[in-house]
């Protein structure tokens, strides 16, 4: 026993001697993602053979005590390939390893990001938020995808009505029609507005790998709709490594999740598949938003050789959700707040006794794409996408008519009548209840109420019916990058797209009638006796092709790199209309399953559009940045805006809008502090707009009419801040912000047309010095994430709205004494906290996670519109909008296998 304790001792002894007689050294480095360049916090660093490690700091950056000699440091983190690299290390010296490059372990990814034009960190010369997939993981929970970049300077966003996948998404002051959207760099924006439709990418953050918001008109060689921003969605591509993963998720009003995540691994034969698909099912936040939906995502890889790579994938969401209109809430008083709280909808009631919501969305536009890369040399690679999208679903509502005019709910026919959750407390001229906005049609009264009123017989008086979207959009994105020297670098390639998008309206329910008259529209080919299933209303279809070249050159080293890039792009219009022409041919009994109409075709139509855009960034010291980019953007119109008043007549007057940009910024990151600043001015001339104008005729009689104009010119100026501290190890903070002015620089003449389209007159639209609405003009937020333990850790987040001007219709600003802003939203903040715990669940990694989305359940107006006109009558009296989400939660547990 004695013997023992003395030799325990003496090696003791001896060890220290040792480690004292080599002595010791010290190793720095920051490690960063080979690709864009970001610091990666968190990644391990361990000596081989020792027990001797430390994590990455808030940099990237390390520091560590090694044993004098040759030592082999391995480098990892999650989602990238390991590396070791070899380094001699004298007594007392300290080392620098510099740079230390980890590669994704993503097959393909490396190529999708080159593809998508990803943002590098002091290279790239625009300003942009890079979102990783740990984060979209834990923050995003039971919100909508857009909402996980709320924390971004400039960005609004809002869940709308609150249905599933509704919400939207403001970049600088520009709506989404004006945000770019790439997915692996393919656009998805709608091509004859603009529009996206986040429900129809319900199960994208599932398979996001990582997200970059590029405020400005980005880095994109595109001709795309960047005016306030690009938001570039980088997808997982396929995994390397085999594994998988299971979820489930609940809300605490009754929304479930549940995720399967699959993947074979990079295999020896070089094929590689991954899947990721979600179910959704369950109520909504919202009344009567119940949600019925998947998603899928699927990648196959096949390594061809050392040269060609071969990428499959597959994303979809078919869903159905109920949905509360945008336009129609009136109950954003406070009466009607405190009686029904944040959660009320008024459109939803009972068919045949089951609970019926009138407004449902049902939709699935699933994107397939081959990617093919090509390393065709050391200095030369292709990368080609061949990529399609068939969209098929629409939307309902409630369509009525009583002699001649068309009624929707809110304006009753004899015999119908409304079922109330409150008292009634008495009925408008209408039949509805104006001082009670809370009451839900009673659809079985409907159906009794619905045949032989007004004379109507057997025919409807009243009916559900389906607004259907269809569309086919193929197309080909496909870039050439060469090396012309050491620093210098080309790219070139071609962007086209063909699209065919299908409309029309169908019978949903008749309401217990036998038929719905659609002929008394004055449609030529209106259908007397339309059944369940029959188009009516309008049916037409809009084709828009695109074709586009773009390059750019480029320009890097460690100290300066720049960029100068064109594209020169041509768009072609061609519309087709089934109903309204006299050449239609139809079957006077109606469809009998099948219409016959042949159609009328538009003449085409195109516009060329250009852009032409450079930057330059200059790295002054290994902390600080500065960098200026200016661009000028001739974009050509959306389709809506080629043919007007809803018919083939082509806008005499449409032509490109012109958008021109410049903005400045400087960095500075060192080891705990990193802060990005910029400036932006952005100007977007001859925008086109359309809208609803009352006029009245010489003859004294008055309507509302179509009004088609360009020239609401606007301005949008601001600056932005985003500012990152890492205190100590376990501490992160966070702050962002934005100042900002968006105006409307000028009034605005426009012509006005009358049903048959002729030209009846003419108005000036006072807008000059009003503010562009629909977003806060300031922002501010705060974050933190700390890691109290290796198990648990916590975030909060915390931002605030001002300057919020409700949106209106510019077309009634009519009167040039009417120079009243749009009523302002007031301020509002709120405050979302999240807990996570990590541990072995059957001996694999699990990680259970909380979120709590306004903690403190402030009251907050998210969306208004002003529906005030005249002088003195922009106040909160004549607002619709909706409240803000109040407190809710939201649960997962994650299974890695």
């Amino acid at each position: 026993m004695k013997k023992s304790v003395f030799t325990v001792l003496l090696g003791m002894i001896m060890g220290l001697y040792s480690f004292t007689a080599f002595g010791q050294g010290t190793i720095t480095g920051q490690v960063v993602d080979a690709e864009t360049g970001e610091s990666l916090i968190g990644a391990a660093v361990t000596v081989n053979g020792t027990t001797i490690g430390t994590a990455t700091d808030f940099n990237g950056s390390f520091k560590l005590q090694v044993p004098a000699g040759e030592q082999t440091v391995k480098f990892s983190y999650i989602g990238y390939e390991q590396k070791e690299q070899s380094v001699t290390v004298k007594n007392g010296a300290t080392v620098d390893m510099k740079k230390v490059q980890l590669k994704n372990d993503a097959v393909g990814l490396s190529e999708v990001n080159v593809m998508a034009n990803v943002a590098v960190s002091r290279k790239t010369p625009v300003a942009a938020t890079t979102i990783n997939a740990k984060t979209i993981q834990l923050q995003l929970g039971s919100q909508e995808f857009p909402a996980i970049m709320k924390m971004t300077p400039s960005v609004y966003t809002s869940n709308l009505g609150g249905g599933y996948g509704d919400s939207r998404i403001n970049v600088r002051g520009f709506d989404q029609k004006n945000v770019a959207v790439l997915i692996n760099g393919i656009p998805v924006n709608d091509m004859e507005n603009g529009w996206v439709y986040w429900s129809n990418w319900a199960g994208l953050s599932d398979a996001t790998r990582m997200m970059q918001v590029q405020r400005g008109l980005g880095a994109s060689k595109l001709a795309i709709s960047s005016v306030g921003g690009t938001l570039n969605i980088i997808t997982k591509t396929t995994d390397a490594k085999k594994g998988g993963f299971a979820q489930y998720g609940m809300t605490d009003y009754g929304r479930k999740k549940l995720m399967l995540g699959l993947s074979t691994g990079l295999m020896d034969n070089g094929w590689a598949v991954s899947f990721i698909g979600s179910r959704t099912e369950g109520t909504g936040y919202i009344q009567s938003t119940w949600v019925d939906a998947w998603s899928y995502f699927l990648s196959i890889s096949k390594q061809l050789n050392d040269k060609n790579l071969l990428q499959f994938t597959a994303i979809g969401a078919p869903q159905k959700h109920g949905q509360r209109p945008n336009d129609e809430y009136s109950a954003m008083t406070e009466t009607v707040h405190d009686a029904m709280g944040t959660k009320f909808n008024m459109r939803y009631g009972y068919l045949d006794g089951k609970k019926m919501n009138e407004k449902v969305n049902y939709y699935h536009k699933p994107q397939f794409a081959l990617n093919w890369y090509w390393d065709i040399s050391e200095d030369a690679k292709l990368q080609t996408s061949v990529y399609a999208s068939v969209g098929r679903g629409g939307g309902s509502g409630l369509l009525g008519r009583y002699y001649g005019s068309f009624q929707y709910m809110g304006e009753t026919v004899p015999g119908f009548y409304y079922k109330y959750d409150v008292p009634k407390v008495g009925f408008g001229t209408d039949g509805y209840d104006i001082s009670n906005p809370m009451a839900h049609e009673d659809f079985n009264i409907s159906r009794a109420a619905n045949i032989n009123a007004a004379g109507q017989g057997e025919g409807a008086v009243q009916i559900l019916r389906n607004s259907v979207n269809q569309h086919n959009w193929e197309g080909i994105l496909s870039s050439l990058n060469a090396h012309l020297g050491e620093n210098l670098n080309l790219v070139a390639g071609i962007d086209g797209r063909i699209y065919k998008g299908i409309h029309y309206r169908e019978v949903r329910d008749l309401l217990g009638a036998n038929y719905w008259d659609d002929s008394y529209a004055g449609y030529k080919s209106g259908n007397a006796m339309a059944k369940v299933g029959d188009k009516i209303d309008y049916y037409d279809d809009g084709l828009v092709n695109y074709f586009g070249g773009f390059g750019q050159l480029e320009y890097s080293n460690d100290i300066w790199s720049a960029f100068v890039a064109a594209t020169l792009s041509n768009t072609w219009y061609k519309r087709i209309d089934y109903f309204t022409y006299d050449n239609n041919t139809y079957n006077a009994n109606g469809y009998n399953g099948e219409p016959n109409y042949k159609g009328v075709k538009s003449p085409t139509e195109n516009q060329m559009g250009y852009n032409v855009k450079g930057g330059v960034n200059w790295n002054v010291s290994p902390r600080s940045n500065f960098f200026v980019n200016a661009g000028y953007y001739a974009r050509a119109p959306y389709f809506d805006y080629v043919f007007i008043n809803y018919s083939n007549d082509v806008n005499p007057d449409y032509t490109t809008e012109k958008i021109s940009s410049i903005e400045a910024g400087y960095g500075y990151k060192s080891k705990k502090f990193d802060a990005r600043i910029n400036a932006y001015y952005t100007q977007w001339n001859d925008r086109w707009t359309n809208g609803s104008y009352r006029y009245t005729m010489p003859d004294g009689t008055s309507a509302n009419q179509t009004v088609y104009f360009k020239g609401l010119n606007e301005l949008h100026k601001g600056v932005e801040a985003e500012l990152k501290y890492n205190p100590t190890h376990w501490l992160r903070l966070a702050a962002n912000g934005s100042v900002n002015d968006w105006h409307y620089t000028k009034d605005v003449n426009v012509d006005i047309f009358d049903d048959s389209h002729a030209k009846v007159g003419s108005a000036t639209l006072y807008t000059k010095d009003l503010k562009v609405a629909d977003a806060p003009q300031t922002q501010f937020g705060l974050a933190a994430k700390a890691n109290l333990t290796k198990q648990i850790d916590l975030g909060l987040n915390w931002l605030y709205n001002a300057d919020f001007y409700a949106k209106f219709s510019p077309e009634k600003r009519t009167d040039p004494n009417d120079r009243q802003q749009s009523w302002k939203i007031p301020n509002y903040n709120t405050l979302d906290a999240r807990i996570g715990y990590a541990f072995k669940l059957g001996g694999l990694d699990s990680y259970f996670n909380a979120n709590c989305y306004n903690v403190f359940n402030t009251s907050y107006i998210a969306d208004a519109w002003d529906r005030g006109s005249g002088v003195g009558n922009h106040t909160r009296d004549n607002m619709v909008g909706f409240w803000g989400f109040g407190r809710n939660f939201n649960f997962s547990l994650r299974v890695n296998f």
